[in-house]
């Protein structure tokens, strides 16, 4: 019998080096810090904070990034059984420049290749990916072989058994849309509704929904997301807050928790980890909702990402306050 995970996510990995200074461009930035980064990555931190037992299938590349992403992982109780080397690629790289309230421009540095699309098929534990409670995967995982052709067979595996979701997480500038080239996956439009018909939960923005579905008014787009197959639509709209839709009629319209907003790039992954922690718990979907909301207010009002995930404690404080309020990562209420 495979061990039993609360979580597996799948997908993009890399090193966030993020400016120690806010409205300073990259060019004039003096200092940087260092994070584990990666959406689907910081998706498991976060569902680990809150107490859940997560693993991640990924690729780094054979190098000191990579060892320091190994390192970052155990550091936070993430397991790293399934992130292996690739010989090929460097470990990945992302910057940005930090210009709150609502400006965070980010730099990729993915090339050749990043090492987190070279997951080959016969390599997953695929005993594990269909006993886990959750899987969760990304649109990134769908824009490049082998990476799509393995994705779609976790998908497949699971036979949409628990939850499964389906992060939309659009990147356009990973995506080669040249038809026929040797290892694209061009029509991204068609390759987000083969993974939609295989999830029962998906989450993106307003932008995200608009590529998978073709509608971009929030309550459209969550239609044509049901429509595609998944249970649960969650449409995120920014300071608008987020909307849940069930397959059961169930509506949550939830406004954002009020914050002073530092650093944004981080907030959507920390809603994916309580989104997560709430589907598990069996909570009513407004109630997820609002958890999720005060997690990424949390940690948009901090700089980084994986190191600023909440735990439990801080999420419950921030509901009862009604705002979120500048604490350091894990300070006592």
């Amino acid at each position: 019998m495979p061990e039993l995970y609360d979580v597996i996510t799948m997908g993009r990995i890399g090193v966030d080096l993020y400016p120690l200074q806010t409205g300073v461009p990259l060019a004039r930035v003096e200092t940087f810090g260092k994070f584990l980064g990666g959406s689907p990555t910081n998706v498991a931190v976060a569902a680990t904070r809150l107490g859940r037992r997560t693993a991640v299938v990924t690729r780094t590349g054979r190098d000191a990034f990579g060892e320091y992403l190994h390192h970052q992982l155990r550091e936070f109780g993430v397991d790293d059984r399934w992130v292996t080397p690739v010989d090929a690629y460097p470990t990945p790289v992302t910057f940005c420049e930090i210009f709150p309230p609502d400006d965070f421009p980010l730099y990729f540095y993915r090339q050749p290749k990043a090492p987190d699309l070279e997951i080959h098929e016969s390599e997953l534990d695929l005993d594990a990916v269909r006993s886990a409670r959750i899987f969760w995967m990304t649109g990134t995982g769908l824009c490049a072989e082998p990476s799509r052709t393995s994705t779609l067979a976790a998908l497949r595996a699971r036979d949409r058994s628990g939850i499964t979701v389906f992060d939309l997480d659009w990147r356009p500038m990973f995506w080669d849309t040249t038809e026929g080239k040797p290892g694209t996956a061009s029509n991204p439009t068609a390759r987000y509704r083969e993974a939609l018909a295989h999830a029962t939960v998906a989450v993106g923005n307003l932008d995200e929904c608009e590529i998978a579905t073709g509608e971009r008014e929030p309550y459209a787009a969550a239609r044509a997301l049901l429509a595609a197959g998944v249970e649960l639509a969650v449409v995120k709209q920014g300071p608008k807050g987020v909307l849940a839709v069930h397959r059961d009629g169930t509506v949550a319209d939830v406004p954002p928790l009020p914050v002073e907003v530092v650093n944004g790039l981080g907030a959507g992954d920390a809603f994916g980890g309580a989104l997560c922690h709430g589907l598990l718990a069996g909570w009513e979907t407004e109630r997820i909702m609002r958890y999720a909301n005060a997690a990424g207010a949390i940690v948009a009002s901090r700089l980084a990402c994986s190191s600023a995930m909440p735990f439990p404690y801080e999420v419950e404080a921030a509901l009862t306050e009604g705002a979120v309020t500048s604490r350091p990562t894990g300070a006592t209420p």
